[in-house]
Formats: C-alpha cells, sequence, structure tokens
C-alpha cells in the first residue's frame, strides 16, 4: 500500500468516521486500480482520462458490472481529491470522467397484508427461540433500522417504557426511533425469557472470546444467536432465512426487505420525506426519494390490474 493510499484511508475511518466494511471497498478499489496502472507503467500523478477510461473498459471487459464500475470510479474519485488537498497532485482527473449509466433499482417491499401474515404466522410459533425471532421481526419493521445496526445494539439502546430505540448509524451518526406497543411486547417477551436463557451462554462465549485474544462488545448485546455468541449480520440472515421455513411462507426475507416495506407503508400513509429521511438514516433526501418511485409504481401497478379500459386485450 502505496503512502497516500494509507494516509487517505486513515482519514476517512479517523476523520470522517467511516465504517471498516466502507474503509476495506475503498481499499479495494484503489488497489484494484493501482494494479492496472502499474501494469500499464503509469504513476499515481500522471493518470490522465484516457488511462481511466482504459481502467472501466477493462473492468466492463472482465465482467466487471456497470454499478460496481460507479461505484469505484467514485472511490477514485474521492481519493484524488484527497490528494490534490494534501498536495500531493495538482489535478483530479476523475472529475473530468462520467460513470457508465445503470439502471435504477428500486427497493422491493412487502405489502402490508403479508408484513400482518408474517408475524401473525411467527407468533404462533412454540419452539426454542421463537420470542427472539418475533422481536427481530417486529424492530426491522417497525423501526426500519439497518441489519448492521441491529446486531449493534445493545440492551441499553432500548427503552420500552418510552418505546425508543436508540442506533448509532452510519459515520458513527445517532439517531432515535420509536415503534409500536406491538414491537413493545414482542421486545418485552424476548428480553423476559429467550435472552435470559441465552445470557449464561453468552458469558461462555465472552470468556472464551477473551481467552483467544479476541474483541468482545463492551455490553452485553441485545440478540444473541443460538450458541449465545454476539449475533452478526450473516446469521440475522440466517434466522430469517429460517424463519420462512418455521412458519411455511416464503416471501424472500430479508433485513433490507423490511426495512422497504417501513419505508414505503409510512410514505404511503401520508408521512412527510424529510422525517422518514431521519428515521432512516439517510445523510441525503436523494436515497430517500427512491420510495416516491416505488409507491408511484405500486399505483400504476394497481390502476392498470383494477381499471377495466387499462388492460390490454
Amino acid at each position: 500500500m502505496n503512502k497516500p493510499e494509507s494516509e487517505f484511508l486513515a482519514h476517512i475511518q479517523n476523520v470522517r468516521n467511516y465504517s471498516p466494511k466502507t474503509v476495506n471497498s475503498y481499499q479495494e478499489d484503489i488497489d484494484k486500480f493501482c494494479d492496472f496502472i502499474f501494469k500499464e507503467g503509469v504513476l499515481l500523478e500522471d493518470v490522465d482520462v484516457i488511462c481511466i477510461r482504459n481502467f472501466l473498459t477493462e473492468e466492463l471487459n472482465h465482467g466487471i458490472s456497470k454499478r460496481s464500475c460507479k461505484r469505484r470510479l467514485s472511490s477514485l474519485r474521492h481519493f484524488y481529491k484527497y490528494m490534490v488537498n494534501v498536495g500531493y497532485i495538482n489535478d483530479n482527473p476523475f472529475i473530468f470522467v462520467d460513470a457508465p449509466k445503470v439502471e435504477t433499482k428500486y427497493p422491493h417491499g412487502l405489502y402490508k397484508d403479508q408484513v400482518a401474515e408474517l408475524l401473525k404466522r411467527n407468533s404462533e410459533r412454540t419452539d426454542e427461540l421463537a420470542s427472539r425471532d418475533q422481536a427481530i421481526l417486529n424492530l426491522l419493521y417497525y423501526s426500519g433500522i439497518r441489519a448492521a445496526e441491529l446486531v449493534t445494539l445493545d440492551l441499553q439502546s432500548v427503552s420500552l417504557k418510552e418505546r425508543v430505540v436508540r442506533v448509532l448509524g452510519k459515520g458513527n451518526k445517532e439517531r432515535i426511533i420509536p415503534f409500536t406497543s406491538e414491537c413493545q411486547k414482542a421486545l418485552k417477551n424476548y428480553i423476559d425469557h429467550d435472552r435470559k436463557d441465552l445470557v449464561p451462554k453468552y458469558l461462555e462465549w465472552e470468556k472464551k472470546q477473551r481467552t483467544k485474544g479476541k474483541e468482545v462488545p463492551l455490553f452485553a448485546p441485545l440478540f444473541f444467536n443460538a450458541n449465545g455468541g454476539a449475533l452478526t449480520t450473516r446469521g440475522l440472515e440466517y434466522i430469517l432465512d429460517s424463519i420462512e421455513e418455521k412458519i411455511g411462507l416464503y416471501v424472500g426475507l430479508h433485513p433490507h426487505i423490511l426495512r422497504h416495506s417501513f419505508a414505503t407503508h409510512l410514505l404511503e400513509n401520508g408521512a412527510d420525506l424529510r422525517v422518514i429521511q431521519e428515521l432512516l438514516g439517510h445523510e441525503s433526501i436523494n436515497a430517500t426519494q427512491v420510495y416516491t418511485h416505488v409507491t408511484e409504481e405500486a399505483m400504476k401497478e394497481t390502476y392498470m390490474a383494477a381499471h377495466p379500459r387499462a388492460k390490454k386485450k
């Protein structure tokens, strides 16, 4: 790793408070580009528009999607902007290169009756960890939090009395999200039952992690896996997959589907877009506006299906 790259990565991690996952993505994109210009015999400071376009062409020819190329171009533009600011180079050639046009993918959510059926069926389970799974489903849908945010919650993050959850989102920005009485009931049931049973397992897991010299959460997590370990995003996806199998309802359950459903249903019921932006933790309103297109598409589908003169012969 070259000096400008290591300094840039330290900057976005320590100054801009980017998550480790985001920092790793930046590093992968920069390393990929550095490998390319090394083969071309071009130095970082000598990169020009033609070199950048050749890089994008090679990526596309190797099967890299336009969406991934667009992300890499954004990462490199950011990196070169940093190098200009600190004086390593004079100009940023990436500002003259347009990203490949990609088709806008609108988020997919569930219908309200699908969510209702999902929560109803899962509440009827009597097997082990049913209350944990019900609490997870409720919190994902009624607060719209991200998977990474849910797995890092601890017991102090949730106030059952005030019916709010305190979330640490992207860039270490904190936000407070309210939830319903139904969600409150599901969380209380989990905390009073399944979670109490898992705490001894968690203490054993924590002890083993410390013995191995591995880091453990400062506070015991709100949610544990079946073995008592701290829940991960991958583990959360596994739980949601297993819920579908246990209740026999297959809707492509995923943390983001419930988050999208949360936002779409709020918008359909008249919630202000700025409020939804704050609840979702979006830095830009543009990221939230995609849900207006979702509701428009749903409206068109309903119209085309229901209007007698709209159906094609």
